[in-house]
């Protein structure tokens, strides 16, 4: 008799690349952590108006510079205290997660599409083109963001719309010299010669078949970049370029209390913690991504 062959118990299926990611990133505990954050930052924001106890605008005369619930003289009505018209804190800090989330979407949305599109047109295409653009990449990355954000809304006037339209054209140099480095390193590969040599025209080899492997490096950027938004939108609204009174965004929270902070700590604290913890959810989990997606760092 033939003996019978050997079967391997452990052999299994490839792991799906979804489930990969997902083990790589837990294996991140803080980028976990960033990611519950802004789950639940996201939540807040969604149901804002069905979570806020007032609105973000309404004014209780009575109820001026209250402190918290849990401080003398505070009350439950307004758990985190009200401010010196008498809006209530917590209503008007969920308001403004949503607020600073869409300054975030936009910013990123907008830059991410320009820079991808000048980065793979200039990596592509090369020449006179490539030198022109990144020299502009190079002058703006030249001035301090935050002062070329201040000049952009200085030119077009203080306003939301102008102060995202700023922050997304300081960031874009980013993504366009990401995608450019990204671009050059793909195209001389064998499978954008195959694709040429099949006879791919020039728009399908850049948007078809480079772009989607150069991606990995734009989402983590992508990441990054929302905190960063987050973050220049509220500098400009303390500096008073950015959301105007009485929009209820954190920046311009903070910077309407600075005059009540030695007698009425918690509407400064509150919004600059919103701002910080916010921040600080979307680093983690940039981290984890890049430590997800770059196949350098796996073991």
């Amino acid at each position: 008799m033939s003996e019978s062959l050997p079967i391997d118990n452990h052999s299994s299926a490839p792991i799906h690349p979804v489930k990969e990611f997902w083990l790589y990133f837990c294996e991140n505990k803080g980028a976990l952590v960033g990611l519950c954050f802004i789950v639940f930052i996201v939540f807040v924001a969604l149901m804002a108006h069905y979570i806020a106890p007032h609105g973000p605008f309404e004014q209780y005369r009575d109820a001026i510079l209250t402190p918290p619930a849990w401080m003398e003289g505070g009350t439950w009505t307004y758990p985190l205290g009200t401010d010196d018209v008498g809006r209530d804190m917590l209503s008007r800090l969920i308001h403004g997660a949503r607020l600073s989330l869409l300054v975030g979407a936009i910013v990123v949305t907008i830059s991410l599409a320009a820079g991808i599109l000048l980065g793979i047109v200039s990596g592509y295409v090369g020449g006179y083109l490539e030198t022109m653009i990144m020299r502009l990449m190079d002058i703006m990355l030249a001035l301090p963001s935050l002062l070329l954000a201040m000049a952009i809304v200085t030119i077009l006037g203080p306003s939301l719309k102008n102060a995202i339209l700023a922050i997304a054209v300081v960031i874009l140099p980013h993504y366009v010299r990401l995608t450019r480095a990204a671009v050059i390193t793909e195209k001389a590969k064998d499978y954008v010669t195959a694709s040429r040599v099949c006879g791919a025209r020039a728009l399908r080899l850049m948007f078809i078949v480079i772009l989607p492997n150069c991606m990995a490096p734009l989402i983590v950027q992508a990441t990054l970049s929302f905190s960063t938004a987050i973050l220049d939108a509220a500098a400009l609204g303390f500096l008073g370029m950015g959301a105007q009174p009485p929009i209820p965004e954190w920046g311009a929270m903070l910077a309407n209390a600075l005059q009540f902070v030695q007698r009425a700590w918690w509407v400064v604290t509150f919004p600059g913690l919103a701002i910080f913890f916010t921040v600080l959810a979307f680093n983690l989990a940039g981290d984890g991504l890049r430590d997800a997606l770059d196949p350098k760092l796996k073991r």
